[in-house]
């Protein structure tokens, strides 16, 4: 392999073609159907597919007469899928399978005058934009790792790319393709995904776990209508304060710690070791690329002890609040109900289900002065632990890192979740797995002034051709 070649391919290719391309994309309000129920009637995922699936034919000739399927299963979210046979020596009785999304997290509020989440700016090597980092750029990416093996002419094992559309509201519909698909996908070895997170923007970080999520909206109704505050305080429980006791079952309000231990579990001592390695490399720069306000600093300052809480370790966050009117609307009412979306990040290993199972029955079972709480339970994922590398996947990444970064790889779990890997993880027990990604300092997916960094982008997309390649090399 040429890496300067190489490099010089997918540099051109991205100035060229894939930052517009994700400079249209970004304009694309098609938020992930939890965030758009009528995401079908409106018609924005529909306009993303076709972006993408209309840049992705263009270069079916040059991958060996590739085919692009849309594949649309009733009432569910569509699915491009494309399929690259082998070429230069590789084998069509292998596979490689790629993963991505196209469907983004709602706008929030909080961005810059100048920037918006769908008005695309780039400013020098970033591009800001909703969707571009998280993951519009993993189909673009993973065809231009594919074309750069095919302009080289080096080998390649049949691959399969997957780019699904409802993965920010959890994947529910990706286990129906995959069923659906299984006679045409075969058995991966390798499975990429480029949906995840980095430490820095110096080096490749490769992902070794995931948490899983569980939560949903949980409601404390305490009246069937507001009454005079002045008049029911004292005699009617407020519904924010029964609900603030029901959230100190799960979690103390002091430290963050999540209290019932069926939550935990025992963190294996090899992910430990790499959290120290992280926290060495990293520094302060564990937490300093949070935006903190003036005084405020982290939970504590053991640098592992961050890292294990954001990858290992049960967090709340409350991430929605209904019942309660904006400041300046708000009368001496003690209203009927308080609502709040809760998301519990759980750890890799923890059974998603059952950990939902276990929340409902905390939160609902024996309520405060029999106040009616429910909580609809929206998400129930799973999270995923790395499989050991084979030999040839540690030095192929090892290779490509120092051939594209000139450093050495960094090996770190991420806090979010991909429920993608999971299911994978469980339908292709001995596959490999390669977890990378661009989200890196201050990127800030699903927050405000979201942006791709466009190097990173480049570099990744380098490092996936270069492993691609390596895999199809006799062993």
């Amino acid at each position: 392999m040429n890496t300067q070649k190489l490099s010089a391919f997918v540099d051109a290719l991205w100035e060229d073609e894939i930052v517009p391309q994700l400079t249209d994309y970004i304009r694309i309000p098609n938020k992930s159907p939890m965030f758009d129920p009528q995401w079908a009637e409106h018609g924005y995922m529909d306009a993303a597919v076709k972006l993408m699936e209309t840049w992705a034919r263009g270069k079916l000739a040059a991958l060996g007469d590739a085919t692009l399927e849309v594949v649309r299963l009733p009432g569910r979210t569509p699915l491009i899928y494309i399929d690259v046979p082998a070429a230069n020596g590789g084998s069509n009785d292998d596979c490689v399978l790629l993963y991505g999304h196209l469907d983004k997290q709602p706008e929030m509020s909080g961005w810059a005058e100048d920037l918006g989440p769908w008005t695309p700016v780039r400013k020098g090597d970033k591009l800001y934009g909703r969707g571009g980092a998280d993951d519009g750029y993993a189909i673009f990416g993973s065809l231009a790792a594919l074309l750069a093996l095919r302009e080289q002419g080096l080998p390649q094992a049949r691959c399969v790319v997957m780019i699904e559309a409802c993965e920010e509201s959890g994947s529910y519909d990706l286990p129906y393709y995959v069923d659906h698909l299984a006679p045409r996908i075969g058995s991966p070895s390798l499975v990429i995904c480029l949906d995840s997170g980095c430490g820095n923007y110096e080096q490749l970080w490769l992902t070794t776990s995931l948490r899983g999520l569980t939560g949903g909206n949980l409601r404390v109704q305490v009246l069937t209508e507001g009454v005079h505050s002045g008049d029911a305080s004292g005699v009617v429980a407020s519904s924010f304060r029964v609900l603030r006791e029901l959230l100190s079952r799960l979690e103390d309000e002091t430290s963050g710690h999540i209290k019932p231990g069926d939550f935990y579990v025992e963190i294996p001592a090899q992910r430990i070791e790499q959290a120290r390695a992280v926290a060495t490399t990293l520094g302060e720069a564990v937490f300093d690329k949070f935006p903190f306000v003036e005084g405020m600093h982290p939970v504590t300052e053991q640098l592992t002890e961050l890292v294990l809480n954001r990858t290992w370790r049960p967090q709340l966050a409350v991430t929605g609040v209904d019942g309660m009117p904006p400041l300046a609307s708000a009368g001496n009412v003690l209203r009927p109900y308080t609502a709040v979306k809760l998301s519990l990040r759980i750890p890799p290993t923890l059974d998603g289900r059952k950990a939902g199972e276990a929340l409902k029955k905390l939160l609902e079972t024996d309520p405060p002065y029999g106040a009616k709480v429910t909580l609809e339970l929206e998400k129930a994922g799973s999270g995923w632990n790395a499989p050991a590398l084979s030999k040839w996947l540690e030095d192929a990444v090892a290779a490509a890192s120092q051939a594209y970064f000139g450093k050495p790889p960094a090996y770190m779990g991420e806090g979010g979740s991909i429920p993608f890997m999971g299911m994978l993880g469980e339908k292709f027990p001995k596959a490999q797995f390669l977890i990378t990604g661009v989200l890196g300092p201050h990127s800030n997916a699903h927050g405000p002034n979201e942006f791709l960094h466009i190097p990173m982008g480049k570099r990744v997309t380098m490092v996936v051709a270069d492993v691609v390649a390596r895999h199809a090399q006799p062993r």
